[in-house]
């Protein structure tokens, strides 16, 4: 019987699970702040794992200090993990940014203007209407 999710996939939400706890409880680096994971994508070979995160920033805080705070200190986020997770090989942690939820703003907002737009181009032709009878 064939394995319902790969290996990959397990290991990988296995680390999203621990890299969440780590980054709550372990890492105290005040350009971090608060981080939500979205995913992590693991190679196949377990070396590498890209970790898509997202951040709220407070104040003057910007996302680019805060992922060259949690890049700056992968090796000891990728040392925590390694204690947790008990694999032969932990993979090396690379975060990235995020985009998914900004872009899905910015097309949320171009359909709601879209149909703004269309409404009042509705309304205005309705009106025409009525004035020609």
């Amino acid at each position: 019987m064939a394995k319902e999710y790969s290996r990959t996939s397990r290991v990988s939400q296995q680390i999203q699970k621990e890299l969440a706890r780590i980054l709550q409880q372990e890492v105290k680096d005040p350009r971090i702040g608060m981080v939500t994971i979205s995913g992590v994508d693991v190679t196949r070979d377990l070396a590498y794992a890209k970790v898509f995160v997202t951040f709220l920033t407070i104040g003057e805080q910007t996302n680019d200090e805060s992922l060259e705070g949690l890049n700056a200190a992968a090796g000891y986020i990728r040392r925590l993990l390694g204690k947790a997770m008990r694999l032969r090989i932990v993979p090396e942690v690379r975060f990235c940014f995020d985009e998914t939820l900004t872009e899905g703003l910015r097309i949320s907002e171009l359909v709601s203007n879209a149909v703004k737009v269309d409404k009042t181009k509705l309304a205005e032709s309705e009106r025409t209407e009525e004035d020609d009878e």
